[in-house]
């Protein structure tokens, strides 16, 4: 699909800046280039030209480069012009572009739509684009990277040929039983294919919890009583003064959160109140707050004042935690740490970077093997379990008709189709490419 129009955009980063790239895609590029640049340039070669608007006033000088159609990221003609990043150079760039006969605007995620209904990329190679560009973590760049290389969706295109096959040998066998060429036992062949896909699709599911790690960050929770040393902890580990630190009790009332970058990965650290019987009315809401928080971590610190010892109550069962002994600077009877995991002191920094490296083996520990093709959208679970629902009911012997059951097959190969759009998926598609910058 070639679109009528063309669109423009500013497709760097935020200006003003050294350099900013403006991206134009569609039938008007090249006559955009000869006209801005003076004479078209050599395909994907970049050239040092002054830009000059129609009426032959200067505009900038830089590179620009044109990509022609459909070897383009679009699968359109493409051309770019890199400028000076000022904000009024960008924005005449701008303004002389999208005055052109048939140039517009882009919309956020247009150049990538463009490019998926040109056959460029599929869905889940442009959710793992939008990835890519938003990855602030080592972790999340490789895990970006490997989906809009494919990888992801080959799995589930082969996993979509097989049941195509799978159906074809069963209405052959329907249509053509006293055929000699129609192999013979369907039920040896294809529901033993079925059935192992079933349990591959479930054991790929499970790995959704770690592709929501790399993308959404390891949750820990600090817990402990009041000045058992969460506040000082959390500024430490936020290397900032993010929470205020006092010897009064229930100081800290609300959430606080800080993101850390453990070893390529992302860790969000959320400091609570404190802990304790009778609170007043305003910090038992932050109490509520703290054990409700808890109740959806990945893993609990629970901190206690080594020299001052206080109960917390009962707290959610089945979390990972580690025991931390604080004030360790403190204490008189060194035999004390041995109650705990770590002992730490944030006053003099003993134990924190034997926490942060306990913190950072546990993030990776749960987001595994860095080579697991994992499902990176919540919206792939949900169409991988209704495909297991319908190989389950195909696979299933209650003696319905082989016809019924290929239709199963029909219904689960459609919504393996519908993750990376090999089907009508039209409904989803504005809140996909949503997500994008307006460059890109």
């Amino acid at each position: 699909m070639i679109s009528g129009n063309s669109i423009v955009a500013l497709s760097s980063g935020r200006l003003p800046a050294g350099v900013a790239v403006i991206r134009i895609s569609g039938p008007q590029s090249r006559f955009v280039v000869e006209t801005i640049a003076g004479s078209m340039v050599q395909n994907r070669v970049a050239a040092y030209r002054q830009f000059r608007a129609p009426d032959a006033s200067v505009l900038d000088s830089g590179l620009v480069v044109f990509f022609a159609g459909p070897n383009s990221f679009t699968g359109e003609d493409i051309a770019e012009f890199h400028v000076h990043g000022g904000r009024a150079v960008v924005a005449k760039m701008l303004e002389v572009i999208a005055g052109f006969d048939g140039v517009r605007h882009a919309e956020p995620g247009e150049f990538t739509r463009r490019a998926f209904l040109n056959g460029k990329v599929d869905l889940v190679e442009t959710e793992a684009l939008a990835d890519l560009v938003n990855a602030e973590t080592e972790a999340q760049r490789r895990f970006a990277v490997q989906n809009a290389e494919g990888v992801q969706s080959e799995l589930y295109l082969n996993w979509r040929r097989r049941l195509i096959h799978a159906r074809a040998m069963i209405e052959a066998e329907i249509d053509f039983a006293d055929e000699d060429d129609v192999p013979g036992s369907v039920a040896e062949t294809v529901w033993s294919d079925v059935r192992a896909m079933i349990g591959e699709i479930e054991r790929h599911v499970q790995g959704f919890r770690a592709a929501e790690i790399i993308r959404d960050g390891f949750e820990v929770v600090i817990l402990g009583a009041p000045n058992a040393g969460k506040s000082s902890l959390f500024n430490a580990l936020a290397r900032r003064e993010a929470a205020i630190v006092t010897e009064e009790p229930g100081t800290t009332r609300d959430l606080l959160e800080v993101v850390l970058d453990l070893e390529g990965m992302r860790v969000r650290v959320t400091d609570t109140a404190g802990l304790r019987e009778t609170p007043s009315r305003i910090e038992a809401i932050g109490i509520e707050r703290a054990r409700s928080k808890a109740g959806t971590a990945d893993l609990l610190l629970m901190l206690e004042d080594m020299v001052e010892p206080v109960p917390i109550g009962a707290i959610p069962s089945g979390i990972p935690r580690l025991r931390v002994g604080t004030k360790v600077d403190l204490l008189e009877d060194e035999s004390l740490v041995a109650r705990y995991d770590l002992a730490i002191s944030t006053r003099n920094g003993t134990g924190l970077a034997e926490l942060l490296a306990e913190i950072g083996r546990r993030a990776a520990a749960q987001i595994g093997q860095a080579g697991d093709i994992l499902p990176s959208r919540l919206r792939h679970v949900e169409l991988l379990n209704e495909t297991k629902r319908f190989l389950l009911a195909a696979a299933a012997e209650d003696g319905r008709g082989q016809e019924l059951r290929a239709e199963e097959l029909r219904l689960a190969a459609d919504r393996l189709g519908r993750i990376v759009g090999a089907v009508d998926v039209e409904d989803m598609l504005d809140v996909i490419f949503a997500q994008f910058c307006i460059g890109k």
